[in-house]
Formats: structure tokens, sequence, C-alpha cells
């Protein structure tokens, strides 16, 4: 009786976790296609200027209101999202391949790559993560591919953490030694046994990083070092505006309510597809 009782309360926790994983899929897609037609769904040219207009607070003309140029901010922070989000899931992408190739890689040779990217995997993890990145983007000069670039350096070793300690569990198991007496060579064992058993975790930490890695590319660019004037993105748009807060908040609270929205978006499909991949809330199927 009690274990009818511990089965139905599984199912409906599992029915509860498919039903939330839908409907924040639903809502990261909606974003997704928001971002994608944001020039079709922007009522103003984003970097038209007409200083006849300039500060106008929020209305039903100008939703968002106009910054000091008259540039409409509702237009701005639809076309930034495309900078934004598309900058953030291609950094996410590369640093998830990379990460995993790399650790895969280290965990089933072993031996002196596993040692020397492992130590190097360690210094970028010693340092504060956006300090380190600070330092890298100012070497490299401004710009949204610069900002990028330095936030992956530092990025990566956590998916290669990852995806060698999978390797490491997946190469010792029985099914591993049944394909290595079956012929298999190395590049078949990881592509058809390592990689498709390992790539869950991963996944996860993916999806748990894509809000982590917006707000520190719009923290790069809030200090001058992502994207440049008069490009339309969110950190830079709150750069922009942040000396008049007091006076015109709009124009921070606008990108700033984009960014929120964004990460709690992302940060709760994460937190929804780290439950719907638990183990313990799979037996329930």
């Amino acid at each position: 009786m009690n274990g009818t009782v511990t089965v139905r309360v599984q199912k409906i926790k599992r029915n509860t976790i498919k039903a939330r994983l839908i409907f924040f899929l639903a809502l990261a897609a909606i974003l997704l296609l928001i971002t994608l037609y944001a020039d079709r769904l922007a009522p103003y040219d984003p970097y038209a200027q007409d200083l006849s207009k300039s500060m106008l607070a929020p209305s039903a003309e100008h939703w968002m209101g106009t910054d000091r140029y008259g540039r409409d901010m509702f237009s701005r922070v639809l076309v930034g999202a495309q900078t934004s989000v598309f900058s953030t899931l291609a950094l996410v992408a590369a640093i998830s391949v990379f990460g995993t190739v790399v650790g895969t890689l280290c965990g089933y040779y072993g031996g002196a790559l596993d040692s020397i990217v492992m130590r190097i995997s360690d210094v970028c993890l010693a340092f504060p993560g956006l300090v380190f990145a600070l330092a890298i983007a100012a070497l490299l000069g401004g710009g949204v591919s610069n900002a990028v670039l330095a936030l992956a350096v530092i990025s990566w070793p956590k998916y290669a953490r990852v995806a060698r300690s999978q390797t490491l569990a997946l190469k010792s198991s029985d099914f591993m030694a049944a394909a290595r007496l079956s012929g298999s060579n190395s590049m078949q064992m990881i592509l058809r046994h390592i990689l498709p058993n390992s790539l869950g975790p991963i996944l996860v930490t993916a999806m748990l990083d894509i809000g982590t890695m917006m707000m520190e590319l719009a923290g790069l660019s809030f200090l001058g070092l992502g994207a440049q004037p008069p490009t339309a993105e969110w950190g830079n748009m709150m750069s922009g505006g942040r000396s008049m807060l007091q006076t015109y908040p709009w124009l921070v609270l606008s990108p700033g309510f984009a960014i929120f929205v964004t990460v709690v978006i992302f940060n709760l499909l994460g937190d929804t597809v780290r439950d719907y991949m638990d183990p313990k809330n799979s037996r329930a199927q």
C-alpha cells in the first residue's frame, strides 16, 4: 500500500516537472523568437536620433521613454536583445563544446595531457572569474567579440571538470569493457558510449550558466570593455544612463528589466531541466 502511494506521488511530481519544463521552454522559445525578429518588431529605428524628443518619459508613444539623443528605448531594448542574448548563447555553446571535448580526452587518455590541462584549469579557477575576464578584456580592447573571448578563456574549465569526472566514471564500467572486447577503437568508444552518457550533467551546467554569462557579459559592457556606443546592448545602455538614474530612471531600468526577465527565464529553465534529468525523478516513469 505504501509502495503504491509512493509511486503515485512520484508520478505526480514527475508530471509537475514536465509541465514546468514545457512552460519554461515555451517562454524561452518566445524570448528567442522576439530576439530573432527584433528588427521587425521595433516600432522605431533604434539608432535614429531626434533631439526634440530627448529624455521623454514612458508614454503610449514611447513605452520605455527616450534617451538623451531622442532614440526610442523600447526599440533599443528589443534590438539590444540580439547582441546580448545571441552573444551569450554563442559563448555558452563555445565553452561547453570546447570544455567537454578537452575534459573527455583528458579523462579517457590521462597521462601528461590530463596533468597539463588540469593544471591550466586550476589556474583559471583560482582567480575570481569576472576580475580575470576584466584583465583579459582590457588587454584585448573593447568590443563584443573580445568580451566573449575573455569570458570564454576563464569559463571553459568547469565543463572540462564535469566531462572529465563523467569520463573517469564511465571508463571503468562494465559496458565499456564489453565495447572494448567487441573491437571498438578509442574514438568509437568516446563518440558512441562516453559522450552520450555524459551529456546530461553538461547540458544542465550549460543551461544554468546562461544567466551567469549574460550578467557577466553585460557587466563587461557596463564597464566599457564590451559593446561600444552606439551599439544597442543592454549592459552598454545601462552604462550610458547610470549618471541620470535619479532624474531619468528609465534609461537604466529599461535594459535592467530586460536582463532581469531573461536571466530569470533561463535560470528557471535550467533548474527545471536539472530536476527533470534527476535519476530520482526519472524512476517514476
